[in-house]
């Protein structure tokens, strides 16, 4: 299962982290993890390479994590509020697969 913990400070996402494979197919096959680690993958570009926000993002096998201060979230809130609801619609669709929740920090 891909576990998606989402951050929120004072009503902002100010990041997420992710861990796990779906399991919904085999490796290299699984539509499921690739639709996650896609998103994943523009969202943290996004914000590095488009929006150039200071972003801590570590990435390694099965696990990414992205942080961002309040200040820079609150000025991409559309793109992590779009992020959230991506996986929250993959959640409903893939619930043996996609698991999402929010942490308050």
């Amino acid at each position: 299962m891909t576990r998606s913990k989402f951050f929120r400070s004072n009503g902002v996402l100010t990041g997420f982290s992710l861990s796990g494979h779906s399991g919904a197919g085999e490796a290299g096959e699984d539509i499921v993890c690739a639709a996650v680690s896609s998103a994943a993958y523009m969202t943290a570009n996004t914000l590095t390479d488009v929006y150039r926000f200071p972003a801590a993002v570590r990435a390694e096998d099965g696990r990414m994590t992205v942080e961002l201060s309040e200040g820079d979230a609150a000025r991409c809130r559309e793109l992590m509020e779009g992020f959230y609801l991506h996986l929250s619609e993959m959640q409903k669709q893939y619930p043996h697969n996609v698991q999402v929740s929010i942490t308050e920090v």
